[in-house]
């Protein structure tokens, strides 16, 4: 590995110690280091700026990284996946955060992450985002997400109706505050929180799950993820917010949404112990109940 790149936004004092050791170590293995500026303007002087190579730019994506390094929590790590792309650039996430489905390795634990990075000692784990196609250029070319796709009234109290549609075929009119398209990596983020399926990676599938939907009748209902999915908005109101993950924007109900699945991956890096079972496990707790 020659370059390689390190993306946070925020700074804990008690991480500060072990994140400043890792761009010295990489700087001695003669890596070429990328991060973001407004990063490392929270360490206060504690991390040489003549010894980065290049300062991060979300508008220019760079094919050439060997790695990725995200460095907060999963909100974190699906903002990395903007910088990454299409590139087939593997990102590794470490958790600075709190849950942390997709930044695995803890604190405590970067150098031996990185160690077992140059020994080999890892795998690729693809994901499927999802690509939203929209009237006007409402996203860019950041027109997809990792985890999901959210459909949500605005601040009025009003719920919404959302008519939903797959390959053309009407599917139903939801009654309901929103409507979460996720992948299999978005199943353990807000459509769970609602009641939503966990779905494993490699499924390809879809679940499609409603946001305190009027029907009690209505649940979430798991599709392939090789079918569009077309939905059209209507309420009392006349804005709408859509979201990518985080990312939040107002629509109006004249506007068409189409969701399909992206046509590349992104590439997670799982380190030689870890497994998707191993981690969901411990991050919701199961077995920890005396009563089993």
């Amino acid at each position: 590995m020659e370059n390689i790149a390190i993306f946070g936004k925020e700074l804990k004092q008690e991480h500060k110690d072990e994140i400043v050791f890792l761009f010295d170590y990489l700087n001695k293995k003669g890596i070429k280091v990328h991060t973001n500026r407004a990063y490392v303007e929270l360490f206060q002087g504690a991390i040489d700026e003549s010894l980065i190579y290049n300062w991060l730019d979300r508008s220019t994506p760079n094919p050439d990284f060997d790695l990725f390094i995200s460095i907060g929590g999963d909100g974190t790590f699906l903002e990395s996946a903007l910088y990454v792309r299409n590139s087939n650039v593997p990102i590794l996430g470490i958790n600075t955060g709190r849950l942390g489905f997709l930044a695995r390795v803890k604190s405590g634990h970067i150098k031996a992450a990185i160690d077992q990075m140059f020994l080999g000692n890892f795998e690729l784990e693809p994901r499927t985002p999802l690509c939203l196609e929209i009237d006007g250029d409402l996203f860019g070319e950041e027109n997809f997400g990792l985890n999901e796709v959210t459909v949500h009234k605005n601040d009025d109290a009003s719920m919404i109706i959302i008519n939903t549609y797959i390959d053309g075929e009407f599917l139903n009119a939801y009654w309901a505050d929103g409507l979460i398209i996720a992948t299999p990596t978005g199943s353990t983020a807000y459509s769970m929180s609602v009641g939503g399926p966990i779905i494993m990676p490699g499924s390809e599938n879809l679940v499609i799950s409603p946001v305190a939907p009027h029907n009690l009748n209505v649940r979430p209902l798991v599709i392939p993820d090789n079918v569009t999915v077309e939905l059209s908005v209507e309420g009392r109101g006349d804005n709408f917010l859509v979201s990518l993950d985080s990312r939040i924007a107002r629509i109006n109900s004249s506007t068409s949404l189409r969701v399909k699945k992206a046509p590349f991956k992104i590439q997670l890096v799982k380190l030689k112990g870890n497994s998707y079972l191993k981690n969901i496990r411990e991050k919701l707790s199961w077995g920890l109940d005396k009563r089993n």
